[in-house]
């Protein structure tokens, strides 16, 4: 099902299906010859060398929905198989955004995913980019659904797809770029739930609400703009929205207004609507965590088949990390400090990294190799600090290449 064709991965290879899995699963920043090296030497027998070209062929035989498919049932189905995740008032709390990813430029890269110009007071030209756009639940850290999509496509459709991922008990959180009446009625048209930050060129009355004008709470209607009627009743889309507004006053001195189907103001005062956007971050560290702590941009091909295999063995990841790290956080959580402690995602990625054949293979006890990873994940635990507010610095260039080049410790 995962393979390019059906006599691939057939023979007994060094390089066999289960082995290439692991090693897209073990990416570093080292160069490919030298992870395969390692992995050589980590083998139990005597082992022949494996070249760059031998896995690069392999590879090509392994088809990125692999990964889709692990992250399916080895970490989606995994966390919600009970009712012991965490909700946010009996509410699943799912945030979609989008975000720019820098593919490394070849002829294959540009035919899939297009590129875009750039331009700055030294130079311009035009740079390989995709579009990943991710559904992400924050309070229990796992991607439901995740796409790597062509430079230019817009975010609002990507985010719409999402929608057959979630459920009726689901709360969709979205930052501005999503306050678009379109995505609110196909929200609507399910019977999902949102709460969406306005953009200043948004809706009228949002708009006149970050102005100052009128009351900080008030239910309006929404009317879908004329140019839009036509695909709407197409898409069978109500034509009107009945939602509440919602400003509230930043401690800068700057007004944002929240739009919610949470019309009730007792149920969901906006304390609450405050508190469920501030958690809309969450997806905004899971990126962070795949562009920093994974390094997904440091791609380990430059075929367009290749790129999406390094996104999506990165979000799968990322969930079983969450999973994994489940039991030592609570552990962590039941101690009594000033500071509440949680896993050190330096250690934990880096231990799942050295792991991750004893895992996909089976050749190791399951409970042999969680215990000694759980023992790994209790080192050096980090302290959480939710109410520490750090203001954002304008780093110039120079200190960003600084920082990535002598200064950021590599973990993976």
């Amino acid at each position: 099902m995962h393979r390019s064709a059906a006599t691939c991965f057939t023979r007994k290879r060094k390089l066999d299906f289960t082995t290439v899995l692991g090693l897209l699963l073990r990416k570093g920043v080292k160069s490919l010859q030298l992870m395969l090296n390692e992995w050589v030497l980590g083998l139990a027998e005597e082992a022949e060398p494996v070249s760059a070209s031998a896995f690069t062929q392999a590879r090509a035989h392994l088809r990125h929905t692999a990964f889709i498919e692990l992250n399916q049932c080895a970490v989606v189905e995994v966390m919600y198989r009970d009712d012991t995740y965490r909700r946010f008032k009996g509410w699943r709390l799912l945030a979609v955004d989008g975000s720019k990813v820098v593919l490394p430029d070849s002829a294959d890269t540009r035919a899939s995913f297009g590129q875009i110009k750039y331009k700055n007071s030294q130079v311009e030209g035009k740079r390989t980019y995709a579009m990943a756009s991710v559904l992400y639940d924050v309070l229990n850290q796992v991607a439901l659904d995740s796409v790597l999509a062509p430079a230019r496509s817009y975010e609002v459709k990507l985010a719409m797809d999402h929608i057959v991922h979630t459920q009726e008990d689901d709360l969709i959180v979205a930052d501005r770029g999503y306050a678009a009446y379109v995505f609110l009625a196909a929200l609507s048209r399910q019977q999902r739930a949102f709460v969406v930050r306005c953009s200043s060129g948004s809706f009228g009355v949002a708009q006149r609400m970050l102005n100052g004008e009128g009351p900080d709470s008030q239910i309006a209607t929404l009317r879908i703009p004329a140019e839009q009627k036509k695909g709407a009743l197409a898409a069978q889309l109500p034509l009107t929205l009945q939602v509440r507004l919602v400003r509230i006053r930043l401690k800068t001195g700057e007004n944002e207004v929240l739009v919610t189907s949470l019309l009730d103001e007792d149920r969901y005062p906006v304390a609450d609507l405050v508190e469920i956007y501030r958690l809309r971050w969450g997806i905004e560290g899971f990126y962070g965590v795949l562009k920093t702590r994974l390094d997904l941009e440091n791609f380990t091909g430059k075929s367009a088949e290749s790129v999406r295999q390094d996104f999506y063995a990165a979000v799968y990841l990322t969930g079983l990390e969450s999973i994994l790290t489940a039991d030592s956080n609570a552990q962590l959580a039941q101690k009594e400090l000033k500071h509440p402690q949680q896993v050190n995602q330096a250690v934990s990625f880096n231990a799942i990294k050295n792991e991750v054949f004893a895992l996909l293979t089976g050749n190791e006890a399951a409970e042999v190799v969680v215990e000694k990873l759980e023992r790994l994940f209790l080192t050096n635990p980090v302290c959480c600090r939710p109410e520490r507010h750090v203001l954002r610095q304008k780093r110039s260039d120079n200190h960003l290449l600084n920082y990535r080049k002598r200064k950021r410790k590599i973990c993976f």
